[in-house]
């Protein structure tokens, strides 16, 4: 039996997340669909992590196991043939036997996008958060190094969340500025449930100003989530990349 992963990019907009679930639309039973469809097999799909309902991936890994014989550089232009243009297979590849795409990873990046602008955007409203408050970039760029490094993120967790342990290691987070637009990212060995969004809340409040940078160690100690900042929307998150080598 074959392993294929699979380098997924979606938009998150009409999705009600990637998890699939009955009588909602949701991209990991869309691309089974579309697996069943070219492979004649019914099959489950592995991927890195789920995302919510709106959040965007340039970058998401899944892994199918089937006993096809389709070549598999045929794999993906199939696969597109049969999926929603909101949903494109960018590569795939035939991979280890016990490859997994959620348990075998070793990192993942997140990027969130504001739109710091007084008006906001049409074109873009589904791929960004608009705050219209000019945010101080500079206090932002020091207040999210103070994330890097191993610490327990219980501050910067959702309620809802599984995971049985909040510890977590930031191996590199930046801010930076392009066009208008502030970019957060976040390169870690894992995420708890709404932590970027979170994190990129927090990073909010320090730019206008309600947070001094230096406060964010004594919030990341605290473990307290009502001291972090809010949750900011859905659309502005990207998962942008998966790896799988330390």
């Amino acid at each position: 039996m074959r392993n294929i992963k699979l380098i997924i990019e979606y938009d998150g907009k009409e999705f009600n997340g990637w998890q699939r679930q009955p009588n909602k639309l949701n991209i990991q039973g869309t691309i089974e669909q579309a697996i069943s469809k070219i492979t004649g097999e019914d099959c489950e799909l592995f991927a890195s992590g789920r995302t919510d309902a709106g959040v965007h991936a340039l970058g998401q890994v899944a892994n199918f196991k089937t006993n096809s014989t389709i070549p598999i550089e045929k794999i993906p232009i199939a696969l597109n043939t049969n999926l929603k243009k909101s949903i494109r297979i960018i590569d795939a590849e035939e991979v280890d036997e016990n490859f997994h795409s959620r348990l075998s990873c070793k990192k993942k990046t997140y990027r969130y996008i504001i739109n710091n602008s007084k008006s906001g955007t049409a074109i873009y409203r589904n791929l960004e958060t608009n705050i219209s408050e000019k945010l101080d970039i500079e206090k932002m760029k020091v207040a999210v190094k103070y994330f890097e490094g191993e610490h327990d993120f219980k501050a910067f967790r959702a309620s809802g969340t599984s995971s049985k342990s909040s510890v977590r290691t930031i191996y590199n987070a930046d801010v930076y500025m392009q066009e208008g637009r502030i970019f957060i990212e976040l390169t870690g060995n894992g995420f708890l449930y709404n932590m970027v969004r979170i994190i990129a809340g927090t990073l909010v409040d320090v730019g206008s100003g309600k947070i001094e940078p230096k406060e964010i160690p004594s919030i990341i100690e605290s473990r307290d989530r009502s001291k972090a900042g809010k949750t900011l929307p859905p659309q502005g998150l990207y998962l942008v990349k998966v790896e799988y080598q330390n």
